[in-house]
């Protein structure tokens, strides 16, 4: 609710002033020109985007887009085992999906398994619980 703009291209232009509040476990936005069902029926189906100026993560904290990419390697031995292609909320903790040869393989993004995500370096390390990577076959 710290945002006072969001844009509706991701090119920076159609920038629009908000004001939030937060809800329960939502943030409840009110878009300048935005002033009845109407406005807000043309609006959805859009994409809204945050100028990364805007807003400053807390530490440990990484924007989804910023993940997608990263290699994943073991965090003990160095082994490089894929590359993370996704990140879902699961509501308790994120899960990385990563591409490892032919399969995917979800990896928990907590503290225990996940130890170091360097951005910067594009590399993800790992302590893989027993079983995680091991071919389901």
């Amino acid at each position: 609710c710290r945002l006072k703009r969001v844009y509706l291209g991701a090119d920076g232009s159609g920038e629009v002033k908000v004001a939030c509040r937060p809800h329960k476990t939502m943030a409840l936005v009110k878009m300048d020109g935005v002033d009845s069902i109407p406005d807000a029926e043309r609006l959805r189906g859009h994409v809204l985007y945050l100028a990364r100026e805007d807003y400053k993560l807390p530490k440990g904290q990484y924007f989804i887009q910023d993940i997608i990419g990263l290699s994943v390697a073991d965090a003990d031995t160095g082994e490089t085992y894929g590359q993370i292609t996704d990140v879902s909320s699961t509501g308790a903790n994120d899960v990385y999906h990563m591409k490892m040869g032919e399969r995917e393989v979800l990896i928990p993004a907590v503290p225990s398994i996940v130890r170091t995500v360097d951005i910067d370096g594009g590399r993800v390390t790992i302590t893989p619980i027993k079983g995680l990577l091991d071919d389901e076959d």
